[in-house]
């Protein structure tokens, strides 16, 4: 009984918080402002230093799905269908124009490959996340300031404040966000935030088996990620809706939506 009047005070608490910060604008930036001044980072980690970001080379993604499977591991998400920061489509063209896009499970249990009754022209995968925007609808939607954008360019999601309205999923454009099952919060692909402040990498980057994904930062000259983007033609997804998404894709086709 008591664990029940604690998670109906918190919700009630969430709430009130909620409705003040759409009336009260003022108080939402006071709240986005005390929660950066509470965030700690180890071994002298500095945001204002990095602008991080992601590259992916769509001609090297074999489906393997090692990438969905370890973030799930890594994150803690629910191994249900359906729960994903990150997963893996796969397009096939037809003779005629026609495409079919499919993601069984996120890819994480890979692909089938038999051969469909239509000739094919080809196929090819396309991983996806969160496209951690410089102009994120998510953060302008959210009424508790939840969701918020690092000095590094991530864009996180603080469960603490997280009250389940599910504005931010509604809003973003890509797909990326789900309410997890339990915690009835928003959740997202953040660059394994954990491991960055640590010097790490994200772990859906390191099982790649093919380096698919170049995960570096923008402001290093050396850089995986700059390196990338000078050698290869670049191209973000959903260009006209001026996000400015920092997960950038080489050998992207116009069929990918």
């Amino acid at each position: 009984m008591d664990k029940i009047n604690i998670e109906r005070r918190e919700f009630l608490e969430k709430l009130i918080f909620s409705l003040l910060s759409l009336s009260c604008p003022g108080l939402l930036i006071s709240k986005e402002k005390n929660k950066e001044k509470t965030l700690v980072y180890e071994g002298g980690y500095v945001p204002k230093a990095h602008s991080w970001g992601m590259g992916i080379k769509i001609n090297r993604c074999i489906g393997c799905g090692r990438c969905a499977s370890a973030c799930k591991k890594e994150n803690n998400v629910p191994q249900l269908p359906f729960f994903f920061r990150t997963w893996v489509e796969r397009y096939i063209v037809f003779e005629g124009g026609e495409v079919i896009v499919d993601s069984p499970n996120g890819g994480v249990d890979g692909f089938n490959r038999n051969i469909h009754e239509k000739k094919m022209l080809r196929s090819f995968f396309v991983p996806k996340l969160c496209n951690q925007c410089a102009n994120p609808p998510c953060v302008q939607v959210c009424p508790t300031g939840a969701t918020f954008k690092t000095d590094d360019g991530v864009i996180l999601v603080d469960s603490k404040y997280c009250i389940g309205c599910e504005y931010c999923i509604q809003a973003c454009p890509y797909g990326a966000r789900f309410l997890h099952p339990k915690t009835r919060t928003a959740e997202k692909c953040n660059f394994c935030y954990h491991r960055l402040v640590k010097g790490m990498i994200p772990a859906c980057v390191e099982v790649c088996p093919t380096q698919t994904r170049v995960f570096g930062d923008r402001k290093g000259r050396a850089s995986p990620l700059v390196r990338f983007m000078r050698m290869h033609k670049i191209r973000v997804l959903k260009p006209y809706l001026n996000t400015e998404p920092t997960v950038f894709y080489a050998g992207l086709d116009m069929e990918v939506k």
